[in-house]
């Protein structure tokens, strides 16, 4: 297949690019008033008017409302040892083509202390937003002791943001006694309110791991469970850099999400949708034909970063985002986290029964070896990352199901569903990484888990070297996949008839043991015995009143692969 012909399914399948909405119809302040130095009035939202701060000096255009200047709150990410990134973005007028702000810099103090009323300061600075980047922040804190809480701020003038919160990743060679962290994925802002971050947030976890679609690029449109004047940009399709930026910003002011990013540090990974539904990454980008695909990607990764609480090596290049990365910590716990997206071939064309009869259950372009989800370096990265595994419990943080899913719950065979676009539609590669995963863990004594999101639904199942080996056997690992944060709404809990919960060999697949269709997240409490999924849902994403519950867990021991029920799961409906 040529480049063009990818290009022409890419226009089939997604559509033509969507035309951008005019500047001139968004609503904006003049240009052409007196700057002055921030530190009025501090009536708002998020920041903190600080008494007898030092001025920083950092003249503003055209704010009307400096109290609204870190509207969208503050974040953490990616920790180590003695460090963490500190984020945070200047936006005023955050629904805005240019977040209020205008095209002047802006001087930015930050502050970490040991305690939360921020006097024992133990490390500060000031760091430059500038238009460029949307007026966002990402300090690189390093000098810091490891395996501890600290507290952040950032600071204009006397107007400061809320105090966060963050902590430091263990020292190499620690075994931490326990370890609690949540991960989460899809949450489209249309879909349901993000009253699982609430829950979230109550249960006092180190770290959250984000898989992908934080945001979802689609129109906004019909009844929105949030009232609020938002203005056209953030609910246009994001196609350029401002929709971009309006729909991170429409996201961000969510006071749930905005609230788990204060309370503790995030590890990020993408998914398709914080560029376009199902995108692929492998194209020829000098293609003449590719370029408008290509200047919606540019604007996609470069939205990406400016709101993320990434390092300076995840900084947007000509040649993409550097994503996947390793965190360690101490040797507890490793995380590998993957970009199943950037780097991808086109998912394999689609095709009927007879096709797939004849070929094990796939699709005859599955099968094509030069096929790839991750790409050349990547997957070397990857297969040579087990070589060097150090802590007990490896984890690959991965968007898409790695699991092989068999949909047709009869005597026959179907993987890869409609879409080819998980581990399914590329399964001579997953076979590659998971033969090297299973030989490393067994020679170097760690265990295997991979953390999914993408599929809007609660999984739970055990990695076999051997898919079609008899139950129990052939065990490598466990896949626990996490439902969505709203993505799907209550939708499929209100179909008449429809199961929400399943426990354990859906559609005939021996290795599975749940499926669930409520929304929520998964927390994973790890010693260095067990790990135990804990499974908080929503009974529905509707009402903002409504209490997360625990649906059901599953723990995993140390040299014994595979998951283990620690609670009654019963079906429902």
């Amino acid at each position: 297949m040529t480049t063009n012909d990818i290009l022409k399914q890419f226009s089939r399948r997604f559509g033509e690019r969507a035309e951008a909405i005019p500047l001139d119809a968004i609503a904006r302040k003049s240009l052409d008033r007196r700057t002055f130095l921030l530190g009025t009035t501090a009536a708002g939202l998020g920041f903190t008017r600080i008494v007898g701060a030092t001025p920083v000096a950092s003249p503003v255009s055209d704010i009307d409302d400096p109290s609204r200047l870190f509207s969208l709150g503050i974040a953490s990410g990616d920790p180590l040892p003695d460090g963490v990134v500190l984020w945070t973005r200047l936006a005023p007028e955050p629904y805005t083509r240019d977040g209020g702000m205008g095209e002047a810099p802006v001087e930015v103090a930050w502050e970490v202390a040991s305690d939360e009323g921020m006097t024992a300061i133990v490390q500060q600075g000031t760091a430059m937003a500038e238009a460029e980047w949307a007026h966002s922040i990402h300090v690189e804190v390093s000098g810091l002791e490891p395996d501890s809480w600290y507290f952040c701020r950032f600071r204009v003038g006397d107007v400061a943001s809320e105090t966060g919160r963050t902590r430091t990743a263990p020292a190499p060679g620690a075994m931490p006694e326990n370890f609690r962290f949540a991960f989460a994925s899809c949450q489209r802002w249309d879909h349901g309110l993000y009253t699982a971050y609430r829950d979230m947030a109550a249960q006092d976890v180190d770290l959250v791991v984000h898989l992908g679609d934080y945001i979802y690029e689609y129109r906004v449109s019909g009844d929105r469970l949030r009232g609020g004047d938002f203005g056209v940009l953030p609910l246009s399709e994001s196609n350029n850099l401002d929709s971009y930026r309006a729909r991170y910003a429409l996201h961000k002011t969510d006071p749930h999400l905005k609230e788990m990013h204060r309370l503790a540090p995030w590890i990020v990974t993408w998914d398709d949708h914080e560029v376009h539904n199902n995108f692929f990454g492998g194209l020829h980008w000098d293609e003449p034909a590719a370029a408008l695909l290509l200047e919606r990607r540019n604007a996609a990764y470069k939205a990406y970063y400016e709101h993320q609480p990434l390092r300076e090596s995840a900084k947007p290049t000509k040649d993409g985002v550097q994503l996947y990365r390793a965190v360690q910590y101490g040797d507890l716990l490793g995380f590998t986290i993957l970009d199943t997206r950037q780097y991808r071939t086109i998912q394999a064309n689609p095709c009927d029964e007879e096709a797939r009869a004849a070929n094990g259950g796939y699709c005859p372009d599955v099968m094509d070896p030069e096929r790839t989800l991750l790409g050349a370096g990547q997957k070397e990265w990857l297969l040579d990352s087990f070589e060097h595994v150090t802590a007990r419990w490896n984890v690959l943080a991965n968007q898409v199901p790695f699991s092989r899913i068999d949909y047709d719950g009869g005597p026959g065979q179907s993987f890869g569903g409609s879409e080819n676009d998980k581990w399914d539609g590329y399964a001579l590669e997953r076979e590659v990484v998971l033969n090297a995963m299973a030989d490393a863990s067994t020679a170097r004594g760690f265990n295997p888990v991979v953390i999914t999101g993408d599929v809007h639904a609660n999984y739970v199942w055990d990695i076999r070297r051997d898919w079609d080996a008899p139950e129990g056997e052939s065990l490598v690992g466990t896949e626990f996949v996490g439902t969505s944060i709203s993505s799907n709404g209550d939708q499929a809990l209100k179909k008449a008839g429809h199961f929400t919960t399943s426990c354990g060999n859906l559609r005939g697949n021996t290795h599975n043991h749940l499926y669930d269709n409520h929304r929520g997240y998964v927390l994973c409490d790890v010693t260095p015995d067990q790990w135990t999924a804990t499974y908080r849902v929503m009974p529905t994403v509707e009402d903002p009143d409504a209490e997360g519950f625990t649906l059901t867990s599953f723990v995993v021991e140390n040299g014994r692969p595979g998951a283990q029920t620690d609670a009654t799961c019963t079906p429902e409906g």
